[in-house]
């Protein structure tokens, strides 16, 4: 396995963990669906997800994933004009 590989690899898990803290988090009331670090987690763990599922050819989860970014994005600069 080369470092590339790892690399996007790494990029998924590191999705995955972002995005199930995420939503844990919330569920357990620990977290405000509508903060910003909530959003943070989701961009940064579905752009993990893009990065993974383009090399791995899943367009359907790739498709998924940039508009769950987007979503986020959106949040972000709604709250920061706010």
């Amino acid at each position: 396995m080369n470092w590339q590989t790892i690399a996007i690899e790494a990029a998924g898990w590191i999705g995955a963990v972002l995005v199930l803290a995420a939503y844990a988090l919330a569920s357990a009331g620990r977290l405000d669906g509508r903060s910003t670090l909530f959003q943070w987690l989701n961009l940064v763990g579905a752009a993990g997800f893009v990065v993974n599922t383009a090399w791995h050819g899943a367009i359907p989860s790739m498709v998924l994933n940039i508009i769950w970014c987007g979503i986020a994005i959106f949040t972000l600069l709604r709250a920061r004009r706010a």
